[in-house]
């Protein structure tokens, strides 16, 4: 997926979607502005044509499984192909 995000952006010109603002910063005015307008920014570029918002969903996708999980699913995939290979020599 890192690939796949880098492929579709590899200049990083394309905004990412700004993170929520902290508990403690909804007092704060000019920060809720700001946010806001990258918040504007963002969605302003997402909307501006189909392909742009298709090379963001795929720069903000992520890995569908947990990096355990895919250990898990990589050592068990090894382990078969080690038995399938060693039975096969076996004949």
């Amino acid at each position: 997926m890192k690939a796949v995000n880098w492929v579709v952006d590899p200049a990083d010109s394309l905004p990412t979607f700004p993170p929520p603002l902290p508990m403690g910063m909804g007092d704060d005015g000019d920060a809720v502005a700001a946010h806001d307008a990258a918040e504007a920014d963002y969605y302003h570029a997402r909307n501006s044509s189909p392909l742009t918002r298709w090379r963001m969903t795929l720069k903000e996708a992520r890995d569908p499984l947990d990096p355990q999980t895919e250990r898990q699913l990589l050592v068990a995939a090894a382990v078969l192909a080690a038995l399938v290979i060693w039975r096969l020599q076996g004949k």
